[in-house]
């Protein structure tokens, strides 16, 4: 309780620097309707992203390589280290953070559809993973995030809209 505590706070001291709103739609197949709702996008360069929602219940934090996703009380860590997955999804953020070109990766496709990016990243090991993919679109003029999806097992996903 008390780390949860101390990482709404940092999030929410962060939020006043660079926030921007977002939206975040939680899809389940089993249930009839979306869950939507709406927070903040935080982002401190070098490396640290809080996207915090729904009164700072749900939260996807990157700091540095460590990324922590709270959802529904239940919190998921996990590192570059023991997730290559995470470490091709954290490349791909310091680049657009930094405005820096997207370096390759071998679990990762880029398409350009207009003035946007599609980055998907796709785990390539048998270990059972969180999610199926990372989907983040990107304008491919202001380098802004336009939405990150991650996929999970049977059409079952988390987006957050950026805007």
């Amino acid at each position: 309780m008390m780390r949860h505590l101390i990482m709404l706070i940092c999030c929410m001291l962060a939020i006043c620097g660079q926030a921007q709103t977002v939206t975040r739609v939680s899809h389940s197949t089993a249930v009839k309707t979306d869950v939507v709702t709406t927070g903040q996008i935080t982002i401190r360069k070098p490396d640290y992203i809080c996207i915090s929602t729904d009164g700072g219940r749900d939260q996807l934090l990157m700091n540095g390589t460590k990324f922590t996703m709270t959802t529904k009380g239940k919190r998921h860590r996990t590192d570059c280290n023991k997730n290559p997955q995470f470490a091709s999804f954290q490349k791909v953020l310091l680049a657009v953070i930094n405005n820096q070109p997207i370096p390759a990766c071998e679990d990762m496709t880029i398409q350009n559809k207009g003035r946007q990016q599609v980055i998907t990243i796709t785990p390539t090991s048998k270990k059972r993973q969180m999610f199926t993919s990372f989907v983040l679109v990107i304008d491919s003029k202001t380098s802004a995030m336009k939405s990150l999806r991650l996929n999970q097992k049977g059409d079952n996903y988390i987006e957050y809209q950026f805007k």
